[in-house]
């Protein structure tokens, strides 16, 4: 069971790379950074089932893990302006990034599973994807943000005729 699922996270990150240098080659929208992060969200209904519920200490240690990997995910992830519209930017690190969180993950499941029943290190793992998940997307609506009112202040002064109201007479 636990080659299964080092194979299936081996799997889901070289999956998150490739989407992620798919996403490159199409304009970013709001919708795409503030959706995943919502979706994922139901995964805490996994804290219903007893077994999984973990201590207060256990989500301190696991958000505040996921919160220091989101910075690495922060400093990747960057927006350009191609062809009037905005772009995430295409980086090689993410790749590296995505490597060494997926070894240090597969670390510490091999330490912790000693320790912590699996079901339980299951949940502590989702509240670190989720602790880094949440900051990144956040980091990048406000960069995305950002680059729009630059992209609309752009427009206007190419075109300043365009944002004008104009009565129309009957």
């Amino acid at each position: 069971m636990t080659y299964l699922a080092t194979g299936m996270a081996i799997f889901m990150a070289f999956m998150a790379f490739f989407i992620r240098m798919k996403a490159t080659k199409k304009p970013a929208t709001v919708k795409k950074i503030v959706l995943p992060p919502l979706f994922m969200s139901t995964g805490f209904f996994m804290f219903l089932y007893e077994p999984a519920q973990i201590s207060f200490t256990q989500v301190l240690e696991a958000l505040v893990l996921g919160l220091f990997f989101s910075l690495f995910l922060v400093r990747t992830s960057k927006f350009e302006i191609r062809n009037n519209q905005i772009y995430l930017k295409k980086t090689k690190a993410f790749l590296f990034i995505l490597i060494g969180l997926l070894l240090f993950r597969l670390f510490l499941k091999y330490v912790l599973g000693f320790y912590i029943d699996p079901v339980q290190l299951s949940g502590m793992f989702f509240i670190v994807a989720y602790g880094m998940i949440v900051p990144w997307r956040v980091s990048m609506f406000i960069g995305f943000k950002k680059l729009e009112r630059q992209l609309k202040k752009m427009k206007q002064q190419e075109d300043p005729v365009n944002d004008k109201i104009i009565p129309v007479q009957n």
